[in-house]
């Protein structure tokens, strides 16, 4: 089991996680929304998005909706999501973020 490290400040440590198959709503039309959760004070933030975007999109969206008025994360947890384990975020991420921690997502249960 992997110990998960207590952050110290606020934006420090954040969850990361997409929630998808929604309908699509807005005058763009998004049918997804990315949540990014502080670690250390639980602030949320929904950023709506397609379904369909590519890591790219994704990372330029986190880099001027959220970063931008956070300041740079030092870890990001989220499960294995293709956006994250992309080449483009094991490139970028030893320039941004220190590491990323990639968890393996529990299935819900009923």
């Amino acid at each position: 089991m992997i110990k998960i490290q207590e952050p110290s400040r606020p934006w420090e440590i954040v969850y990361m996680d997409w929630v998808t198959g929604l309908p699509p709503g807005g005058y763009r039309s998004y049918n997804a929304l990315l949540v990014i959760v502080d670690r250390f004070c639980k602030t949320q933030i929904f950023l709506p998005f397609h379904k369909d975007d590519t890591a790219m999109d994704t990372a330029l969206l986190i880099w001027n909706r959220v970063v931008s008025w956070t300041g740079i994360f030092t870890n990001i947890m989220s499960d294995r999501d293709p956006k994250f384990t992309s080449a483009l975020w094991k490139k970028s991420s030893p320039t941004i973020w220190d590491k990323i921690f990639l968890l393996y997502s529990i299935p819900p249960t009923n």
